[in-house]
């Protein structure tokens, strides 16, 4: 009987997150999403031979959120951004500033490559935001690349007393390469706490991270990309 109670508990749990823009996922994120005029991208269409490649739920759950941001008529940052990662499927990323009155530059992080914008996504993102509906008459637009600023990881890791490292090392890679798939959107900086945290895995007793030396400020026209990493083992510590 309890064990009957338990199930019910955790179906009615289940049903009530599904209809929560933080938890939901799959076709339960589709529908919430449409309630907000967002409909999930297409990243790469169907062929006759593979599945078309839609946009995530992580992404779609961020411009669902920023929905509202779209029915503003002043033209705020937030608007410009929902409006530039809705253009396309490509768009993985988009950050609106203005550098001086009436002037928008609005930069743009591909999914594709590096993450440098092809001319013919940005001209794709331009035709969206130009939209008489969409950009303020008196404000004059400027859609650009952002600005990809590379770093490397070189970093080593001490061990406690034990038989094998090989599966720590294994570990500590996978919760990086995790970590390094949230990261890399434009103004996001690189900060060394946060990479020491991912590499700070079970059986690791500290980190050292050679490279980068020290913290990276990114600014609002670039995103940060790691076109490599190393991770050793450092040696053991009593």
């Amino acid at each position: 009987m309890s064990f009957r109670e338990m199930l019910l508990r955790q179906r009615v749990n289940e049903g009530a997150r599904a209809c929560m823009l933080s938890h939901s996922a799959g076709t339960n994120l589709d529908n919430l999403a449409g309630n907000m005029n967002t409909k999930r991208l297409v990243i790469t269409p169907a062929t006759d031979t593979t599945d078309a490649v839609m946009e995530s739920d992580t992404s779609l759950r961020l411009r669902a959120q920023r929905a509202y941001d779209g029915l503003s008529v002043a033209g705020p940052s937030g608007a410009y951004e929902y409006f530039a990662r809705s253009a396309s499927g490509l768009v993985r990323d988009a950050r609106a500033i203005s550098p001086s009155p009436a002037n928008v530059t609005v930069s743009i992080l591909s999914t594709e490559g590096d993450g440098t914008a092809t001319e013919a996504l940005l001209n794709t993102v331009r035709a969206v935001l130009n939209a008489e509906d969409t950009r303020p008459v008196a404000d004059r637009l400027t859609v650009q690349s952002a600005r990809i600023v590379t770093w490397r990881l070189n970093a080593k890791l001490y061990f406690y007393p034990g038989p094998e490292s090989e599966p720590i090392l294994a570990a500590a890679e996978s919760s990086f390469r995790k970590w390094l798939a949230e990261q890399g959107l434009i103004g996001q900086d690189v900060a060394l706490s946060a990479i020491a945290a991912a590499l700070h895995v079970h059986g690791v007793q500290r980190v050292e991270i050679i490279e980068p030396t020290q913290n990276m400020a990114i600014s609002d026209i670039q995103a940060a990309r790691c076109e490599s990493f190393t991770i050793s083992e450092g040696g053991r510590n009593e």
